[in-house]
């Protein structure tokens, strides 16, 4: 069986022109639900003129990179870092660095204040990035749907905090009833058109067949890391100062104290956390922050991860979709058959000696 074809393809970022295709060597790449992902390479530069093509195709901040598996589209972002380097024996090379495409609204801050009153969360997120792309230069082609959460919110981001518009997008999903976005690659199977596409979700969830994974079988490896030092079972949220007075003395707006009881009592020691929101005015929402903050700290957090080999099961479609996972080892004797949320994937193409394969991170449904 032969090893897929992978392929780097190098676009203008506004226009998504494609600029080029070039060999991109130790390609590694990553997809999150909840986090920004990665993709990382070598350009070789074996003579002048690959040299000129590189100089003119990949520009940091500029450049589109596409990475597509046979025909299929696996992952987009756009290049951030791109660094020349020359070994002893004269070899050149390029190592690039790029993010995902929400890594974009990194870079893009709301300069006009913003109101929503009663408005669907869903369509305060697409009045967010709708905002970024109709400014002069910021259209860089996302595509959004008109699903509705039906949760409707009250918000107003001032001018003067110069708010990151990704911050804005993060703080409203994570609040109680919020929701997961991402914006996912894909080719699109009638047109052929590359695209980037907001999805949103509480939470996410895809149609994706459930598939079965097994150790010893597919599954090569696995972790399961169990971490601790996060846990908070009292929490407190700070809002912005309540204060209009500039003489008196500044107090911030406080979230209700929020005390697990049962924890406590079941022999857990006290453990407290706090989480600031300086741009927060309104009790009910630095509130609504506070209980969310408070149930994710409450449990040590798991995120299991396993290491498969890509067959025609495993791509990045897989990302929110249900596996059905089974292990049979030493440590688990018994038997684990449990069911899990994929909301991560790392990509390793094959390399020499090394088999194509995927890390999967995975989350209880």
């Amino acid at each position: 069986m032969s090893s897929p074809i992978y392929r780097a393809l190098f676009c203008d970022l506004r226009t998504d022109q494609l600029l080029d295709v070039l060999p991109l060597q130790g390609v590694s790449f990553d997809d999150y639900i909840g986090k920004t992902g990665s993709a990382s390479g070598t350009l070789p530069i074996p003579n002048a003129a690959i040299a000129a093509r590189i100089r003119a195709a990949v520009v940091p901040g500029r450049t589109a990179l596409w990475i597509e598996r046979g025909r299929e589209i696996w992952w987009g972002g756009i290049i951030w870092t791109a660094s020349v380097s020359s070994n002893e024996r004269g070899f050149v090379s390029m190592q690039i660095q790029a993010g995902g495409w929400d890594s974009y609204l990194d870079h893009r801050i709301l300069f006009d204040t913003q109101t929503a009153t009663a408005v669907d969360q869903y369509d305060i997120v697409r009045g967010l990035i709708s905002y970024a792309q109709t400014t002069p230069g910021g259209d860089i082609g996302i595509e959004v749907g008109t699903e509705l959460s039906g949760v409707t919110r009250d918000r107003a981001y001032s001018r003067y905090d110069l708010p990151r518009i990704r911050d804005l997008i993060d703080q409203l999903g994570k609040v109680e009833g919020g929701f997961e976005w991402r914006i996912a690659s894909y080719r699109d199977p009638e047109s052929g058109r590359r695209i980037k596409s907001l999805q949103l979700g509480a939470p996410i969830r895809t149609g994706a067949p459930e598939i079965v994974l097994t150790h010893p079988g597919p599954v090569m490896s696995y972790g399961w890391p169990v971490d601790a030092t996060t846990v908070a079972n009292a929490w407190q949220s700070r809002g912005s100062s309540t204060n209009a007075n500039q003489a008196a003395e500044s107090v911030p707006l406080m979230s209700q104290s929020l005390l697990d009881d049962t924890a406590i009592a079941a022999g857990w020691p006290r453990m407290d956390g706090s989480s600031d929101y300086s741009t927060v005015i309104t009790q009910s929402v630095l509130d609504d922050h506070a209980r969310a903050d408070y149930e994710r700290a409450r449990a040590p957090r798991t995120i299991p991860e396993v290491t498969v080999r890509i067959d025609g099961s495993i791509s990045p479609a897989l990302l929110g979709s249900t596996i059905r996972l089974r292990i049979r080892d030493l440590w688990w004797s018994a038997g684990l058959d449990e069911r899990y949320r994929v909301v991560g994937l790392a990509v390793s193409p094959p390399q020499r000696g090394q088999p194509e394969s995927a890390r999967l991170y995975l989350e209880a449904p």
